[in-house]
């Protein structure tokens, strides 16, 4: 098991703040007035909705990180939340946010997860 726990908590803590302040900012670009110039506009929207796809995929990933850090808390980090086993080292080193062992992520998406 791993055993630097507090350095995973500081990683995944590290990772949220930047992750937030990431997310502020998209936020405020979506927040701008569009251009009264309807060409820009078209551009500034289609812009906007690619910005849209980010702050969505970068508060997915802050949601990640808040639970992992709550298993962190709570003593139940490394062990997945559908069979209770626990996840393989590897996997948590390279997904810090990881709450499924192999099979059951493997299981959930109905493809093989390689290791």
């Amino acid at each position: 098991m791993i055993q630097d726990l507090q350095g995973i908590a500081g990683r995944l803590r590290t990772r949220l703040d930047a992750l937030s302040v990431r997310a502020e900012q998209i936020e405020a670009m979506l927040r701008t007035a569009l251009d009264p110039d309807s060409a820009k506009q078209a551009v500034e929207l289609a812009d906007d909705e690619a910005l849209a796809g980010i702050d969505v995929t970068l508060h997915n990933e802050m949601s990640a990180v808040e639970r992992a850090i709550v298993r962190l808390e709570n003593g139940d980090y490394g062990r997945c939340v559908a069979c209770g086993e626990r996840i393989a080292d590897a996997r948590l080193l390279a997904l810090p946010t990881a709450d499924k062992c192999l099979d059951c992520a493997s299981a959930a998406t109905g493809h093989a997860i390689g290791q």
